[in-house]
């Protein structure tokens, strides 16, 4: 269990930083980062079923395409450590280009070093994006931590929701080149999206250093919970599209299975940072962990409209979880806030990714069924890890 530690849930030495004037209008903006950011790392599993067929790859290879691109968060650590030291909005808006850039490329691959290339630029620059951009969003709303982050969070969803259909829509009618305009947004978009950000000085010279050794246990029983969730969520998100194919469903469709998934899921984080805000964490997570164990399968059993609700529910239960651990890793990490997100978000999907590269070969030969089952054993560790964080991290965080 993790034990209750001074200081561990209050607030970082960059305390200092307050919610500057029009805190709800950069809270748009930073949002809007989130939505281009997430736009472009997401939409792949829309398309996917096209690029294997481009690339003569089999279904197999699907979880080693999707690990190429969320290893990289693997970074999102460091990368917070950097940009604490450093401070300013720097992290963000260069980590947006890259994400733009690599995205708006994919469709130009010819071989699959090519793909892997373009998606490995996406994944660094979504893994240097997130953890200024979730501390950014964090001191906007000092005051509503859980209300700050599931504002941005909502930014992200929407930007996974409606890219899958939009690059889904530009390749069936334009086929895979067209993708080079899913960055066209961001490009239009990112001078503004620097101005509007707020200031984020250094982390100052004398602050309190890592107590690493403390925070190990915590962290670990996070990331047992966050990365098991990163396999459910990336899992089904995967092979959805590729059952709906299998099925005999057109690119479309499949595409917009996801934009369900992803848009419907906004009611989760929305509903879920408020709960955080008022009845505390684990309890978030413990039912949000059960309602996946039957969620996570039931797109085995349902055929034509049912799929689109299946994916509604799946999303809203999956995505009422993140406020929660976003808050819990910023808190076990109040020396260094960047860092906290960058474990709780970035290290946990990418794990979770690299446990899905090798599974996605138990795809072969239509074995669906399997790999969902197995998606849902992993709901059920999601549900008993949940119980293994401890009362001060899952609390309540205090008005402020």
């Amino acid at each position: 269990m993790i034990k209750e530690s001074a200081g561990m849930a209050t607030e970082p030495p960059d305390g200092a930083l307050r919610a500057p004037r029009g805190a709800l209008s950069r809270m748009g903006w930073i949002s809007w980062s989130h939505l281009l950011n997430d736009g472009c790392a997401f939409y792949l599993p829309a398309v996917l079923p096209r690029i294997l067929v481009a690339l003569h790859k089999p279904v197999e290879m699907a979880g080693v395409i999707v690990g190429a691109l969320y290893v990289w968060q693997t970074l999102q650590p460091l990368a917070g450590v950097w940009a604490d030291n450093v401070g300013g909005p720097w992290f963000i808006t260069l980590g947006l280009l890259g994400t733009l850039c690599g995205a708006g490329l994919v469709g130009l691959a010819t071989n699959m070093g090519m793909l892997v290339f373009f998606l490995m630029v996406a994944g660094i620059g979504s893994a240097v994006f997130h953890p200024s951009a979730l501390k950014a969003a964090r001191t906007t709303l000092h005051d509503r931590p859980g209300l700050g982050l599931s504002i941005f969070l909502v930014g992200g969803e929407i930007g996974r929701g409606s890219w899958p259909l939009f690059a889904g829509i530009l390749v069936a009618w334009f086929g895979l080149k067209a993708l080079c305009f899913v960055a066209l947004p961001g490009l239009l978009t990112l001078y503004f999206v620097y101005h509007a950000l707020p200031d984020m000085p250094p982390r100052p010279a004398h602050a309190e250093k890592i107590r690493w050794r403390r925070h190990v246990g915590p962290v670990a029983l996070l990331m047992a919970f966050s990365a098991t969730r990163a396999v459910v969520m990336y899992g089904v998100t995967t092979f959805v599209p590729i059952l709906w194919h299998s099925r005999g469903g057109k690119l479309v469709g499949g595409a917009s299975l996801l934009t369900t998934m992803l848009i419907v899921g906004i009611i989760g984080n929305l509903s879920g940072g408020a709960l955080v805000d008022r009845f505390g964490r684990r309890p978030v997570l413990i039912v949000s962990s059960f309602l996946l164990i039957f969620l996570t399968p039931s797109f085995l059993f349902v055929h034509g409209e049912m799929m689109w609700v299946a994916a509604g529910l799946f999303g809203i239960a999956l995505f009422s979880t993140f406020s929660a651990t976003l808050l819990i890793g910023q808190d076990i990490f109040p020396e260094n806030r960047a860092l906290g997100s960058g474990i709780a978000l970035g290290l946990s999907n990418a794990t979770g990714a690299l446990l899905l590269m090798p599974l996605g070969f138990i795809a072969h030969h239509g074995h669906y069924n399997r790999l969902f089952w197995i998606f849902s054993g992993m709901a059920v560790l999601m549900f008993c890890f949940a119980f293994t964080l401890g009362p001060r991290l899952t609390a309540p965080h205090p008005a402020r």
